[in-house]
């Protein structure tokens, strides 16, 4: 589909400055998709602040095999995403930016070999063009800046994917010996990143990239190829790299199979247990989401590819490798009873190469329908912009303004398109296209290079406890005396619990004690009883934080220096 963009007859290398001018656009890409303001939020929701407690654990007992989330045995998910950010943490200080620095370094390894793959399988344009999509889209940026187990997992599945490519022959070209050897090297590195899948998320690895295999096995005729995966060296490695944790770990916690493989691998999958219960057609909404801004390249590929393929009836054995990855995820997730937006995360980035690599266009001069599409989806994110602009135009939240910040981000998904749209109409008409096409990453650039400022601005307050443990902090409100509302949300408790270093018991009105309360609104009425005092701490800044503090005393300890009279 790319190619559309790039039938300048200027080679991308013929030129010095334009050798300089794509390295710095990737760079630049690479660095601000998934480098930029990782600390930027606090930890969100409820498995961030979960993980990185466990790393930091790890980091200060140096048990590296036993999880522990509170001090209990936590077999959620295996270990490396907690090695990850413990070696982290290690080296860099504790902070959000060191426990999101395994996804992003993680996203980072997958993006450079998934180029080098479509560099071989397709040719230098392929790759160019996946180094700007890819990090760019919506997907990739916000799960290279999450402090969770989905990129490891992606990054490792993706580089033993891309290890199976070359086990099962697709990188071979004319300059390849007639007498096949034995790919020693990419067998072994194949076992071992798949063995590092296992040890990011158990044996969906397995089960990802055993049925990509075995679908594409299917569709190609190719099993000789296939069975070249089970190749002793390949499981050698795979079984030198994942079991000795597996093995470990259920040596010293004897509940850790049934808990992990039962529990949180069969269970989440064949039963709605886990309350993540979505309708069937929602990874496909997930990933229309997720290849943001590059949605209309997606779609407008996806239909055009399926009009080439009723034609021909014919796709390479190496699209099909693309096809099946991507196609089997998919399939594989949306049969799961238990749902959650980060399980396709493994699929986006077979898609993304296919759209790079998508010759449909240049093969049926079908450039200005390319065009079309992308100026209609503009068009679509500029009329989102003028509405937004129009409703929020007096509406603030947070430190920016909260139509200013969502127009920015519409413009630049608008501005992205527009460009790549133009550089498309453009192609046959000179050199200039290419460059303005390439140039579609700057908008979005500079809107994940503003993210610190424009992210607060959807939020009245800190989503996460971030402020709040330091508003409690500036109280010199002692952690273990403090108590939470069983109303607050999961995510930002668990937040909290990590920043204060200590689990907050919820408060329980049956049994009333001296202590603080935090609460989500101003109450009139003591929860604890007429055996104690109940006085809000009016210094504590609610506008900030979103709660109230409240101080719980006996009578004859009341006035707490930082308190007061209810107001």
């Amino acid at each position: 589909m790319i190619e559309a963009l790039t039938t300048s007859p200027q080679k991308p290398w013929a030129k010095s400055a334009g050798r300089i001018g794509w390295a710095v656009l990737i760079l630049l890409t690479l660095y601000v998709s998934y480098f930029s303001h990782l600390g930027a939020m606090g930890f969100l929701g409820p498995d961030e602040p979960r993980y990185a407690w466990i790393a930091r654990d790890m980091a200060e007992t140096g048990d590296w095999v036993t999880p522990r989330l509170y001090g209990k045995p936590w077999f959620e998910k295996p270990p490396l995403y907690y090695w990850g950010a413990a070696v982290c943490f290690k080296l860099f200080g504790v902070s959000e930016a060191a426990a999101r620095l395994p996804s992003a370094i993680s996203a980072l390894l997958l993006t450079l070999l998934l180029a080098w793959l479509a560099f071989r399988l397709y040719g230098p344009e392929t790759a160019l063009w996946l180094l700007l999509l890819l990090p760019t889209s919506l997907g990739m940026i916000g799960f290279s800046h999450a402090a969770a187990t989905d990129m490891p997992f992606t990054g490792m599945l993706t580089m033993a994917m891309v290890s199976a490519a070359v086990v099962l022959g697709l990188t071979r070209n004319e300059n390849t010996p007639v007498i096949p050897r034995t790919p020693w090297l990419a067998l072994i590195s194949f076992g071992f990143f798949l063995g590092l899948a296992v040890l990011a998320k158990g044996p969906a690895g397995i089960l990802l990239c055993g049925g990509a295999v075995f679908l594409w096995a299917l569709v190609t005729k190719l099993w000789r190829d296939a069975f070249r995966l089970l190749h002793p060296a390949a499981i050698a490695a795979f079984s030198l790299t994942a079991l000795p944790w597996y093995i470990l770990c259920a040596r010293r916690n004897p509940d850790f199979l049934r808990v992990f493989i039962v529990e949180h691998n069969f269970k989440r999958f064949l039963t709605p247990e886990f309350q993540h219960i979505q309708p069937f057609w929602f990874y496909g909404a997930v990933l229309l989401i997720a290849l943001l801004p590059w949605t209309a390249l997606a779609v407008w590929s996806l239909i055009l590819g399926a009009v080439k393929w009723t034609r021909v009836k014919r796709l390479s054995s190496n699209s099909l490798f693309f096809l099946t990855w991507g196609l089997f995820g998919l399939i594989f997730f949306s049969l799961s009873r238990s749902k959650l937006p980060g399980y396709i995360l493994p699929a986006l980035p077979a898609i993304v190469a296919l759209m790079a690599h998508s010759r449909w266009a240049l093969a049926s001069g079908k450039t200005r329908s390319l065009a079309i599409a992308l100026l209609a989806s503009s068009l679509v994110f500029a009329c989102c912009f003028a509405i937004v602009e129009y409703v929020a135009a007096h509406g603030s939240r947070g430190n920016l303004n909260f139509g200013m910040a969502t127009g920015v981000i519409l413009g630049a998904l608008s501005a992205a398109n527009l460009m790549l749209g133009a550089g498309a109409a453009m192609s046959f008409q000179g050199a200039f296209g290419r460059p303005l096409a390439a140039c579609c990453v700057l908008p979005i650039l500079f809107a994940v290079s503003n993210n610190d400022k424009l992210l607060p601005s959807f939020f009245s307050w800190d989503p996460s406890g971030r402020t709040l443990s330091e508003e409690l902090q500036r109280h010199a409100i002692p952690a273990a005396k403090l108590n939470v509302s069983k109303y607050m949300k999961r995510g930002q408790r668990y937040s909290l619990n990590f920043y204060l270093h200590e689990e907050l018991p919820e408060w329980d009105s049956g049994h009333p004690h001296q202590g603080y309360l935090l609460i989500g609104n101003r109450h009139s009425e003591s929860p604890a009883g007429s055996d104690f005092t109940f006085e809000e701490i009016v210094s504590f800044d609610s506008r900030k934080t979103g709660y109230f503090l409240y101080s719980i005393q006996p009578p004859s300890a009341a006035g707490h220096p930082g308190g007061g009279k209810p107001q």
